[in-house]
């Protein structure tokens, strides 16, 4: 098996091998992936973060050998946890912006080491926020399919990306997530934290959101925004009528 690992800022994770074709999701800085294929100018790989396959330009990320991936499935690198974190790239003195939840992997002090690249940390290396202030530091960012940053997100990206800085490992999709953690039978017994699903008019569970109590949530459509829900589903007051159907609640943090 052969390893790779990104060593830019956020790598398109696409569908099928060309840059025409779908981004279904993103690796960030740091993350780790096997190598399934090699095509032309293209790699298949799959995600270490949740098992995703997909299709990376193969001049886009570094290999990773196999003592250094095992050593970073046995010590989970720590993550950012600042919207925008940079990296001063030595030596040629370039920056990268790091997306939140990028993995600062090889860490020592304040600086990554990835093969032969030293990438040092400029911004504060932290303990994260509590749920909700992290969710909110989402606000207006815009839809973006297969998303998992401030610049562009999906529905699944955001809770996914929340999650994670909270130290829980969710999967990729919708669907996918909604296979996690415990049932709330109603609503009113949902908590700050949890994940309410939607379903289309198949039953297909195609959009997920995370509860803030009160009658609230957040989301993404169109962009991320707060809005209110009951037992229909979430209630669009720009709209002025439901817009997604509720389907199940799900709680993947453990109660205090």
């Amino acid at each position: 098996m052969e390893y790779g690992i990104c060593n830019l800022a956020i790598i398109p994770l696409r569908a099928e091998p060309s840059d025409r074709s779908e981004q279904v999701s993103q690796i960030l800085f740091g993350e780790a992936f096997e190598i399934l294929e090699w095509k032309e100018r293209w790699v298949r790989v799959r995600t270490d973060l949740d098992n995703y396959e997909g299709w990376i330009g193969r001049l886009q990320f570094t290999m990773l050998g196999h003592i250094a991936y095992r050593s970073l499935k046995q010590v989970p690198p720590p993550i950012t946890y600042r919207a925008v974190t940079q990296a001063w790239k030595k030596p040629d003195n370039t920056v990268l912006y790091l997306p939140v939840a990028s993995s600062l992997v090889f860490l020592k002090g304040t600086t990554c080491h990835i093969n032969n690249e030293k990438f040092e940390i400029i911004g504060e290396i932290g303990e994260t926020e509590p749920i909700d202030i992290t969710a909110k530091s989402f606000l207006n960012t815009p839809y973006l399919w297969g998303g998992r940053t401030h610049y562009g997100i999906d529905c699944s990206g955001l809770t996914q990306t929340v999650y994670r800085l909270q130290g829980i490992d969710l999967r990729r999709d919708a669907w996918m997530q909604a296979e996690q953690g415990e049932t709330v039978d109603f609503l009113s017994e949902a908590k700050l934290g949890d994940l309410a699903f939607f379903d289309n008019e198949e039953g297909r569970i195609t959009h997920v959101g995370i509860l803030f109590g009160n009658g609230y949530i957040i989301h993404a459509s169109g962009k991320v925004k707060i809005d209110s829900i009951d037992m229909q589903g979430i209630y669009s007051e720009d709209q002025r009528r439901h817009t997604h159907k509720l389907r199940i609640i799900k709680r993947l943090i453990p109660s205090k």
